[in-house]
């Protein structure tokens, strides 16, 4: 029995994916469960496997092509006992409604015959005249006085001696004439070779469909753009301590598998923030009428991946250790980098850190990841001199934070307490350990 492959809705409001790659053939005998074929969809690459076991008869789609959710994907041949028992009979073969057209002889045409060249007589040479006559330049219409040497140094160099100007008596052309036609005629030569540039052949237009990772970015960010009124708040962070607190905590738990960053520190400060200002882990719903308090602490990361910018996100933060949320970072970071990685990991998301200081730079203006109310880009972390306290001056590992703030739900003096919350528990890392359950 033939079956059609229908694909299934595999992500939340996904109506179409991209075709990354087949992992059979036409052809190929294949087992249940086994991974038929790579799609794009979501901001990740998806493993679609089969459903029975048998053999692939047809592929619906190319590399590179746009399937539809509830449309074919593959077909394959399934055999069974059922179906075995119920194979009809062949039909026998029609007859032939006609018979075949005899094929009608195409007479060939005669060719013509070519025509014979014509003879080409030869042109007589011109006579030399003699020594001290006028000679007549065919072509010249212009009678030129000089000498038979003269007249065969212009023929060797191919130069009509009309064309160039005799100095000696009644215009006569010299051999230095002939000479200096020569010297300055090479000059000109030279001169125009070092004048007419070498072009490079022109490098063609490329043209690149967008779609898929990049296409489904491009479309959120513009609505992100266009229906939520932005606005920014910046601020800096001394990071030293928290950078020694790092140290510690990977000397103690610390693995091969495992190296602690900076980041599980930063969402769980986040976290630990967001409980003293939940509006701040809110979603407004589409006709702006209703806002929800969410109750978990999703926190996304955005991750520069192998498809694109993907924001996996860590559910629950605010039950989890900072050496589970490490793992966690490490496993989602992983996951996205390759572009295969579970579409539920970036799916309910309630706020997002951008880091953007791993690649460069301190200051951004990040875009809001709609529904979220806002979003917080960190800058790369620089040694620079700072005042202590007793007025003497230290170097301190300083960080510039950037937020993006939802205006309708939050304003700046909210974000600003906030985000000195925040500040607090990074600067002074022990009131961090004590706040946490």
């Amino acid at each position: 029995m033939n079956k059609e492959f229908i694909l299934p809705d595999i992500g939340e409001g996904i109506v179409e994916c991209e075709v990354i790659e087949w992992k059979v053939r036409e052809g190929d005998t294949i087992e249940e469960d086994q991974v038929v074929v790579d799609v794009s969809t979501d901001k990740a690459i998806v493993e679609i496997p089969s459903m029975y076991s048998g053999r692939v008869t047809k592929l619906f789609h190319a590399t590179g092509d746009i399937a539809k959710v509830h449309s074919p994907l593959f077909a394959i041949e399934i055999d069974t006992d059922e179906d075995a028992q119920t194979v009809e009979p062949q039909q026998q073969e029609p007859q032939r409604a006609a018979m075949e057209p005899q094929p009608v002889a195409i007479e060939p045409q005669p060719v013509a015959m070519e025509p014979q060249p014509a003879a080409i007589e030869p042109q007589p040479a011109a006579m030399e005249p003699e020594q001290g006559q006028l000679s007549q330049v065919a072509g010249a219409g212009k009678k030129v006085l000089t000498t038979p040497a003269v007249r065969k140094m212009a023929r060797e160099h191919q130069l009509d001696l009309a064309t160039i100007a005799g100095s000696g008596k009644q215009g006569r052309v010299l051999k230095e004439d002939v000479l200096n036609f020569l010297a300055v005629d090479k000059t000109v030569d030279v001169v125009a070779s070092d004048l007419t540039p070498t072009l490079a052949v022109a490098a063609e237009d490329r043209v690149e469909v967008i779609r898929g990772v990049g296409k489904i970015m491009a479309e959120r960010m513009a609505e992100s753009v266009a229906t939520i009124p932005h606005f920014t708040f910046a601020d800096e962070v001394d990071v030293s301590e928290l950078m020694q607190l790092r140290k510690t905590l990977n000397e103690r738990y610390g693995s091969d598998g495992l190296n602690i960053t900076l980041m599980p520190l930063f969402i769980k400060a986040l976290s630990l923030a967001l409980k003293e200002f939940p509006i701040l882990n809110s979603r407004a719903n589409a006709d702006f009428t209703e806002l929800t308090y969410l109750a978990s602490h999703n926190i996304g990361m955005a991750v520069d991946g192998a498809s694109g910018l993907l924001v996996p996100n860590i559910k629950a933060v605010e039950q989890r250790s900072i050496v589970d949320i490490a793992s966690q970072v490490s496993a989602l970071t992983t996951a996205a980098r390759s572009g295969k990685i579970n579409p539920a990991d970036l799916k309910g998301g309630s706020i997002t850190i951008s880091n953007i200081g791993a690649i460069g730079g301190t200051v951004a203006t990040p875009i809001i990841n709609k529904p979220e109310v806002a979003i917080v880009a960190l800058g790369k972390i620089q040694r620079l001199p700072r005042f202590d306290q007793q007025g003497d001056v230290v170097a301190r590992n300083m960080m510039t934070v950037s937020w993006s703030g939802d205006h309708r739900v939050i304003d700046g003096g909210t974000i600003a307490r906030f985000n000195n919350c925040w500040k607090r528990y990074l600067e002074q890392p022990a009131t961090m350990l004590a706040t946490m359950a």
